[in-house]
């Protein structure tokens, strides 16, 4: 049964391996180990990670109603304080092992993921606190993280521009991403859900708007990934990841916002995205990362594996198709039999090659692999309605 199969992946294996990456000596988690299980206790603390360590064990206390799991969520809240920046506000994108700013980048991506993890904790806990930073953070977002045609990327400490090496890659260098505006609706849905705000549904829903009418190619049936100031793509690029995480994200935050008969553009392009994604790039090994300029990457992700499955749930709930279920099923069995490391003390290993062998020395964690992706899946796949007999 896969609902409980994920519910021990998650409580056996992915939240025990982050609870024993606390830092008991300066407080929140540790920011690396290596694939050698070897923690870099002296690694710089990612704003990311910790927000994404926020939200997981916030969202986990709130579903399953754990004191254990609220302790872990308190210890990333407390930690959080570390990542802001008192002077010109927003929050930076990593710290010192020790609490001190190291990289003060103010990323539109590191906001948005900042709120996703304080709307989380307002939601377990009610405490205002961290619902006055997200609101904060959200009203920074809106009038210093964007201009007359969207959001900014990469921002110095005092929100002038800065080059946006963080969130491009193939040798391009990205004014805008598909990436920050899929994650900025998905936290400014969560603040919502946290505290319904008119202000934020306005945003949330231009959002929407853009990823349907900019971002979205039913031409090439993809989402276009890197962009120019004009939102103009620089890139022939397919990520398979984000198409099928953002198939079941967009949904997600439509049937939230919109009203029932105005979702009909979106459900099309979440449908599109997902049989798209699932056509060009799963297997019965898994799915390929990306195609660049017609070549394929077929390198095994950690986070587009767990994303599948998302996408797979959303297909067969949109469709009751029983193909999808299917496809969850060899999914998931590929998902245990591979991405999971069997050692004890670990959790998922980060990347495989398609024959599942190790891509290098990839780390188990850094600032962007944490629980977020994995320990989302289980969470929204164990309140999924699905069948008894998966």
């Amino acid at each position: 049964m896969i609902r409980t199969e994920i519910r021990q992946q998650l409580e056996r294996k992915i939240l025990p391996f982050w609870e024993n990456m606390k830092d008991d000596e300066y407080g929140g988690f540790y920011g690396g180990m290596d694939n050698n299980l070897i923690v870099n206790r002296m690694a710089d603390k990612g704003c990311i990670l910790n927000s994404r360590i926020l939200w997981t064990f916030s969202t986990a206390a709130r579903q399953t109603d754990s004191a254990e799991y609220r302790e872990y969520a308190d210890r990333a809240m407390d930690f959080f304080r570390k990542f802001e920046d008192p002077v010109n506000g927003g929050v930076y994108w990593s710290v010192t092992y020790d609490g001190r700013p190291a990289d003060t980048t103010k990323h539109t991506y590191c906001q948005a993921f900042a709120i996703y993890g304080l709307a989380a904790y307002y939601r377990l806990t009610g405490r205002q606190e961290a619902l006055d930073k997200a609101m904060e953070l959200f009203r920074i977002m809106e009038s210093r993280c964007k201009d007359e045609a969207g959001y900014l990327e990469a921002l110095k400490a005092d929100f002038s521009p800065e080059s946006n090496e963080k969130l491009s890659e193939n040798g391009i260098m990205a004014s805008r991403t598909m990436n920050t505006l899929l994650h900025v609706v998905e936290a400014y849905t969560e603040l919502h859900r946290a505290c319904p705000d008119g202000q934020v549904m306005i945003a949330a829903v231009e959002g929407l708007n853009q990823l349907l009418d900019r971002i979205y190619n039913p031409a090439r049936r993809r989402m276009e990934v890197f962009f120019d100031e004009d939102f103009r793509p620089i890139l022939d690029m397919q990520s398979y990841g984000h198409d099928i995480e953002g198939s079941w994200l967009i949904w997600d935050a439509a049937e939230y916002f919109l009203r029932e008969d105005g979702r009909e553009a979106w459900r099309k392009m979440c449908m599109d995205l997902l049989e798209s994604a699932t056509e060009r790039a799963f297997t019965d090994h898994g799915l390929h990362y990306e195609v660049v300029d017609g070549i394929v990457n077929t390198t095994r992700a950690w986070w587009p594996q767990a994303e599948a499955m998302l996408g797979f749930e959303f297909g067969w709930r949109m469709t009751k198709d029983p193909a999808w279920l299917k496809r969850m099923r060899i999914q998931w069995d590929y998902i245990r039999r591979t991405v999971v490391d069997a050692r004890e003390g670990s959790e998922w290993f980060n990347e495989l090659r398609e024959d599942g062998t190790l891509i290098g020395e990839k780390p188990l964690v850094e600032e962007w692999k944490c629980p977020y992706h994995n320990g989302r899946m289980c969470l929204r796949l164990m309140e999924a309605g699905l069948p008894e007999d998966l």
